[in-house]
């Protein structure tokens, strides 16, 4: 054997003999440093136990669950619109001779407005007027003949034709003299004048409005689950711009059918009598749907949505326990509870999010309905 090999094998058995020389030495101040450290280690782990389960507790408010009153109020958005609204134009052509309203006045029903220029209808008149004596005369005269046989009944039945045609004719002319006048087709205010006298017009001038504001129509939609909710006769109150004096109307139509977007266009009637609310503006309307006594509501807040259901946490024995609940009717702020709660239950109603089944919960604040 080589002498450098003796001497890495000797050195070897030396580094081996004072490793196990000194093991025991070595394990038993580790054993003895573990013993030290124990107490404190198990002490910690308690102390964080204890922790722990102080975090797990919560500081909640509760409520009483008990019955109540509750209203199905719709709220949407509308608008006001007139009863009757047209814009007022001539039947015929012609030039405006008068015009005999003021702008911004009330009218009737009839009322003459404005008067286009009819002096070649007028003579047309005179003109049958005039032959209508001797039309007449004529007709009276071949009855006598006829009845004494002294002429035919076919020169009977020429002049009376003669007669019906000129009575025709007069009926002609006086309608079309009066479509050179222009009347209120119904009361209401006169809007702005667009023409003047003198201006020529036809049947495609507009020469001014006329608006009836008494009474008011509310006209608004409602969605499709609510559709068969409202009949003629539902009662609503409405706000109109920055009034919000809650004004009354009622039901009067209800569309026949669903439109594009699944919605049913309603309209109610408010007296207005003292036509003050001009229309034109939006409204704010509410409908009471119906009135559930003996109810039990729960805010919505305190409802979580939890894998496809609906939980919340009643208060027992100082822990939130979990209740599946069947949601009924919502309310603005509220929910109707139709299954899970009973009167007397403490309902949780604040950290429902943190809230565990059976998790420790502590009550700051417990309040009665």
């Amino acid at each position: 054997m080589k002498k450098p090999v003796k001497i890495t094998i000797i050195i070897a058995i030396i580094v081996l003999i004072v490793v196990m020389a000194l093991y025991p030495v070595i394990t038993r101040k580790r054993n003895a440093k573990e013993l030290a450290e124990e107490p404190r280690t198990e002490q910690s782990s308690k102390s964080g136990t204890q922790q722990s389960v102080g975090q797990r507790s919560l500081n909640v408010n509760a409520v009483v669950v008990a019955y109540e009153t509750l209203e199905d109020i719709y709220r949407t958005k509308g608008r006001l619109i007139p009863d009757e609204e047209v814009n007022l134009s001539f039947e015929t052509s012609g030039k405006i001779t008068e015009i005999y309203f003021k702008e911004g006045t009330q009218v009737k029903k009839g009322d003459l407005l404005a008067k286009i220029n009819d002096e070649p209808l007028q003579a047309e008149l005179q003109k049958l007027q005039a032959q209508l004596p001797l039309a007449q005369d004529r007709v009276k005269r071949q009855q006598a003949l006829l009845e004494n046989d002294a002429v035919s009944k076919e020169s009977f039945e020429s002049v009376h034709t003669d007669l019906e045609k000129l009575y025709a004719d007069l009926e002609l002319v006086k309608a079309k003299i009066a479509q050179t006048e222009l009347k209120a087709p119904f009361d209401g205010e006169i809007g702005l004048r667009l023409v003047s006298e003198g201006a020529y017009v036809s049947p495609t001038t507009i020469v001014s409005k006329i608006t009836k504001v008494t009474p008011l129509k509310v006209e608004f939609s409602v969605n499709e689950s609510q559709a068969y909710d409202i009949q003629v006769g539902t009662p609503l109150q409405f706000t109109w711009g920055n009034d919000q004096t809650k004004y009354k109307a009622k039901v009067y139509a209800v569309e026949p059918r669903l439109d594009d977007i699944m919605t049913v266009l309603v309209r109610a009637l408010y007296p207005n009598d003292d036509g003050v609310i001009k229309p034109g503006h939006s409204a704010s309307i509410e409908l009471n749907l119906g009135r559930y006594e003996n109810s039990i509501a729960v805010p919505s807040i305190a409802i979580v949505a939890e894998m496809g259901r609906d939980i919340v946490y009643v208060y027992k024995g100082g822990k939130a326990h979990s209740v599946v609940v069947k949601k009924g009717l919502r309310t603005e702020s509220k929910v109707q509870i139709l299954e899970g709660l009973s009167v007397g239950d403490t309902l949780i109603t604040t950290g429902v999010m943190q809230l565990r089944n059976e998790m420790p919960v502590v009550l700051n604040n417990l309040s009665k309905k």
